[in-house]
């Protein structure tokens, strides 16, 4: 069954816009855990804009589902990261003028180092993710620097949804779920895991969470901001339907 990993770091956007101890992150990863989330995702960005380092140390103490942290690979990050062993640890491309991420990793420009990351995230018992655009070439490098997942990254097909008035049969979409679905093949073919994320929301979901093979989307701005309308509960419960509804019907 397709998981869902809900993304909380724009509840601590809200709570650093007032440099305030409110809305707590712990409290939301509680909320979403009771809304039927798989796991929770958070980045420790090097700038921390949002997701603080004890954000990060009370999540690991007190959430009772997996926890995924996004990082860049930086020898403190993957320190930090060995330490506190998330079952998961994503390393992502990180920009400080970016609002938030906005491409794939490089990981055939930059195989040395994220061998190294891996393997220090590897010994810890920590599961290597990268975060990828839907290119071949990234999913072998992402094989040879030892990443047990990939994950796809989904802001391409989610902009073409957009922009082609939300019809999933646009050439230009379909050219883009492609893409996705291509990369997922050639990922599970080489033994990891197959998941995607980054700009998906309620209308445009349910094609990717029907692909062959995805194990896990990681979902974030879009639950958060249905939250303040529904509550975070409810929108974690919403989204979790239309996953399983997508899977269901794929099956």
């Amino acid at each position: 069954m397709i998981e869902l990993g809900v993304n909380i770091d724009h509840v601590a956007t809200l709570r650093q816009a007032r440099r305030t101890h409110e809305p707590d992150p712990v409290w939301a990863a509680v909320e979403a855990h009771l809304g039927g989330a798989d796991g929770i995702t958070v980045h420790l960005r090097e700038d921390r804009r949002h997701i603080h380092d004890d954000d990060v140390r009370r999540l690991r103490e007190l959430v009772h589902i997996k926890l995924n942290l996004e990082m860049a690979a930086t020898a403190e990050m993957v320190d930090i990261a060995c330490r506190l062993k998330p079952e998961m640890a994503m390393l992502v491309p990180e920009g400080r003028q970016e609002i938030t991420t906005e491409g794939g990793l490089d990981v055939v420009g930059n195989e040395a180092a994220l061998r190294v990351a891996c393997g220090r995230l590897a010994g810890a018992g920590i599961v290597t993710s990268v975060f990828i655009d839907p290119q071949l070439a990234q999913v072998e490098a992402a094989a040879r620097v030892g990443a047990r997942v990939c994950e796809i990254h989904t802001g391409p097909y989610a902009h073409a949804f957009h922009a082609k008035g939300r019809d999933p049969e646009s050439p230009a979409v379909v050219a883009e779920l492609a893409k996705v679905r291509e990369a997922g093949a050639a990922i599970r073919s080489l033994g990891m895991r197959f998941n995607a994320g980054h700009a998906l929301n309620y209308f445009n979901v349910q094609p990717v969470a029907a692909l062959p093979g995805v194990r896990e989307l990681h979902i974030g701005h879009a639950i958060v901001a249905r939250s303040v309308f529904v509550g975070l509960r409810e929108a974690v419960r919403q989204m979790k339907a239309l996953l399983r509804e997508a899977a269901q019907r794929s099956a």
